[in-house]
């Protein structure tokens, strides 16, 4: 009910035990808590939290206008309601080293299960954007070193996203994807690759789990979980599918409504109240309250 049924602890093994199962997991993004609630219902094996989509839910671009508390806060709330494993866009880690030290530890507070660091300048942009800029590779390692470093947890997981593909070409991202390794990266994120050759030649450069980001209007192609798995990807993302999806169906109805003067029209597509208690689970929160309440108090009419 209020909270997970398993410990952060346990949700960073199951994590580590999925990306070592040689199987492709898949972690849909979720945005609230209660989207978090649908993506366990429907089986799937994590949660994704995305840096753009909690600037966007904000207001804002994904220009780096967010602070760490914001995003430990909504991530923390996230994966307070759920037993699958989360994993955080960190962005650049809110700052130089010591910053990207104390990024993963409110993380692990927060009851992560792990979280990727960039290394794009910031503030950064979003990767599926022309005219990123990186940061130089001395800068990039001590960014995963220092985030290696902090965890108090060995089983939270660093990962390393790379925006170098978009700048400098395959090799490079290559290249910088083995540095990252050995400055301590569990996993590497190649961002934006063009093509499924191009994560074969990641899976081949490092030893680590890779992830593939699979952004609705991005760079790649929407390749499905099989074409993923047959290249050696462990884990793919979908993190702005639920947001988009949800903002289409609110700007139909409000549509429907400001033209017919009732949403009566869209009624049929709504998810309905009975199911809504059902995924707040109000059957349950109403059994626990009457556990507490029905027994007589000790001294109550004294």
């Amino acid at each position: 009910m209020l909270f997970s049924t398993t410990t952060p602890e346990a949700k960073r093994r199951a994590l580590r035990e999925m990306l070592s199962s040689g199987r492709t997991v898949q972690f849909p993004g979720a945005f609230t808590p209660l989207s978090t609630k649908l993506i366990a219902e429907q089986g799937f094996d994590g949660v994704y939290i995305s840096g753009a989509v909690l600037a966007n839910e904000l207001g804002f671009p994904d220009i780096g206008l967010t602070a760490l508390p914001e995003v430990a806060q909504r991530a923390g709330q996230i994966a307070r309601v759920t037993d699958l494993p989360c994993l955080v866009d960190a962005d650049t880690g809110f700052g130089e080293p010591m910053n990207v030290a104390r990024t993963v530890q409110e993380l692990e507070n927060a009851g992560l299960a792990g979280c990727h660091i960039e290394d794009q300048f910031n503030p950064k942009r979003c990767g599926h954007l022309d005219g990123k800029n990186v940061v130089d590779l001395e800068t990039a390692v001590k960014r995963v070193a220092a985030a290696a470093q902090a965890r108090r947890d060995p089983d939270f997981l660093v990962m390393a996203r790379t925006d170098v593909r978009g700048v400098d070409g395959l090799k490079a991202a290559t290249d910088r994807a083995k540095a990252l390794v050995d400055a301590g990266a569990d996993a590497i994120f190649p961002e934006a690759m063009a093509d499924l050759s191009e994560f074969e030649a990641m899976r081949a450069a490092v030893d680590v789990p890779i992830l593939a980001n699979m952004t609705e209007f991005g760079k790649s192609e929407l390749f499905t979980l099989d074409q993923l798995q047959d290249v050696g990807v462990n884990m793919v993302i979908y993190p702005v599918t639920l947001l988009r999806s949800a903002l289409g169906a609110m700007e139909r109805v409000l549509t429907t409504l400001r033209a017919d003067g009732t949403q009566q029209a869209a009624v049929d597509e709504m998810l309905t109240r009975a199911r809504l208690y059902e995924l707040v689970d109000y059957t349950g929160y109403n059994r626990f309250d009457s556990g507490i309440f029905d027994f007589e108090v000790p001294g109550l009419h004294r």
